[in-house]
């Protein structure tokens, strides 16, 4: 069974192309009916999904894993229990996963890049969630000490009142583009230039 390809994507860190590429070889693999799973790297497969934020595909994937495969791999447990706590909404238990083993060189980095992207997700959450936050709870969702997400907000234009230990969110300023239709524009041209003769 050649993995190559998954091999190649890790090396070159296309962690959003990981899931997408274990699928396709596992479809193929099952239909030339050669025996995969011993060897598949199915903690792979599931840190793919929650890289590209599909939980769903993860939890099937995790319903065909052999019993065998789940009992000697636990590296492949320890991917599934950041799954759970994805789909359960335990953000803080998200970083305790992700902390709570001692991770294989191949998928040392792809927990890491999903660490990063998760905390990006959070920080987007909370900015849409929350006018104010208190620093603890800011420290929860986003996996950190509460002076390292102190220090993450305030980068990022939040402000602290140290008092109440409350942040106040900064909100985007939403950017709205006007699409003109090219219909539209004929029809405004033919009106104006009706209006000039």
């Amino acid at each position: 069974m050649d993995l190559s390809p998954v091999t190649e994507a890790l090396a070159v860190k296309s962690f959003d192309k990981i899931a997408d590429i274990c699928d396709n070889l596992m479809l193929q693999v099952a239909s030339e009916g050669i025996s995969f799973h011993d060897d598949w790297p199915y903690a792979i497969h599931l840190l793919g999904y929650f890289y590209v934020d599909d939980c769903d595909s993860a939890r099937f994937l995790w319903k065909t894993i052999p019993t065998s495969v789940k009992e000697s791999k636990p590296e492949v447990v320890a991917a599934w229990r950041i799954g759970q706590r994805l789909w359960t909404r335990d953000y803080a238990g998200v970083y305790e996963a992700i902390r709570g083993y001692d991770w294989s060189p191949e998928a040392k980095d792809m927990v890491a890049a999903f660490s990063d992207v998760y905390t990006k997700r959070m920080f987007q959450l909370l900015l849409s969630a929350y006018s104010t936050i208190a620093i603890r709870d800011l420290a929860l969702f986003l996996g950190m000490t509460e002076d390292d997400a102190t220090t993450y907000v305030v980068e990022n234009g939040w402000t602290v009142d140290t008092a109440s230990q409350m942040v106040t969110v900064k909100k985007q300023a939403v950017k709205r583009e006007q699409k003109v239709d090219s219909s539209k524009l004929q029809r405004l041209t033919e009106y104006v230039f009706h209006l000039e003769h």
